[in-house]
């Protein structure tokens, strides 16, 4: 009988702290989350300084519980994965400096995840991949579409020039009075209104796969301001529904422009924003319509957020792959994948 590969994982790029493991690379045995939702909604985003503060507050105890959930000792560990980039450099240094000490205390290999390759592998849990597939990343920090033409390969092939999705729905939140993170309210009201408003596709007719949200933003922000300063009140719902509307036709549009460049077998869609039922509907009946031959993974909905268990995925790949850092691993706040420019290559 093979011995099972357990993978400790670490994942603290943002404001959730967060220690897993994961058997194997397919199951979690532990995942534990500690949010700090509660201490950021004043302010109405993520304040660094404060998101440091609380993982040095949780790191210990989330590890302590996800061994003991676990039933797994240090002795069972093959190695110790952590988030090393991109994010928050404050964050991403705590969950590192974690990782390094009880990969060096316990003499294991520590291994590199980025964090963008674990939000692809949290779908990874619904089943396997095949190649070669395309993974759509929407989050509060990125929007991007990558090219996978085998596993432990990735090339960005299209991404936002501006604000991130995730940021645009924050943004747009606040001006409608909803708290941090806006997104799942945002949803929510959409399902209630009509597109009436009629908000700009930045960049759908243009001949690239990259996105473009920022112009979205400012025309749904003018829009409320200049009704404010009238006097004039506006239906919650269908600005919400505008908004949303906007959003998944850019994500839909681009998504299946880059199908028609880059034949895959399979689509991911991944990162927080996954959990959007627009954006998910969307990409079914789009699928259904103009590539049905390529299959939909959907990251489960608990793992759409920061989470450990998503780099444990990964951290398992690149452990099979031979991915090892050494002791002087940093944080690397802009990390990203390669980028694309030969459509053909």
């Amino acid at each position: 009988m093979v011995e099972p590969t357990y993978i400790l994982a670490f994942e603290s790029s943002c404001d959730e702290t967060s220690v897993a493991v994961i058997e194997n690379g397919t199951k979690i045995l532990s995942n534990i989350v500690a949010t700090q939702i509660a201490s950021h909604q004043r302010f109405g985003g993520v304040v660094p300084e404060v998101a440091s503060r609380h993982h040095i507050e949780q790191i210990t105890k989330c590890t302590r519980e996800a061994l003991t959930e676990a039933g797994v000792t240090y002795e069972q560990l093959a190695g110790v994965a952590v988030t090393y980039g991109p994010g928050l450099v404050g964050s991403l240094l705590i969950g590192v400096t974690a990782a390094k000490i009880i990969a060096w205390a316990h003499h294991l290999p520590l291994i590199p995840v980025n964090h963008m390759a674990g939000h692809i592998y949290a779908a990874r849990y619904v089943g396997e991949f095949t190649y070669p597939m395309m993974a759509l990343l929407v989050s509060g920090g990125h929007t991007e579409l990558v090219y996978m033409k085998a596993e432990h390969e990735y090339e960005i092939i299209g991404e936002t020039r501006d604000d991130a999705v995730g940021e645009a729905y924050d943004k747009i939140g606040r001006v409608l009075g909803i708290n941090y993170p806006a997104g799942k309210t945002v949803d929510e009201w959409a399902h209630q209104g009509q597109d009436t408003f009629k908000f700009p596709r930045a960049m759908v007719q243009e001949d690239n796969l990259d996105f473009s949200f920022s112009g979205l933003k400012s025309a749904f922000i003018n829009t409320v301001h200049n009704a404010h300063q009238r006097g004039q009140a506006l239906n919650k719902n269908d600005l919400a529904a505008s908004f949303q509307a906007a959003v998944v036709d850019i994500l839909g549009e681009k998504t299946m422009r880059a199908l028609d460049q880059y034949p895959v077998k399979q689509l991911v869609l991944a990162g927080g924003v996954a959990a959007n039922s627009g954006v998910r509907s969307r990409l079914e009946k789009d699928l259904a319509k103009f590539h049905p031959e390529v299959k939909l993974l959907l990251a489960p909905l608990k793992l759409c957020g920061d989470n450990a268990a998503m780099i444990g995925a990964a951290g398992y790949v690149n452990y099979q792959h031979g991915d090892r850092a050494g002791w002087d691993l940093n944080a690397v706040p802009g990390l990203s994948f390669d980028r694309t420019t030969d459509l053909n290559q």
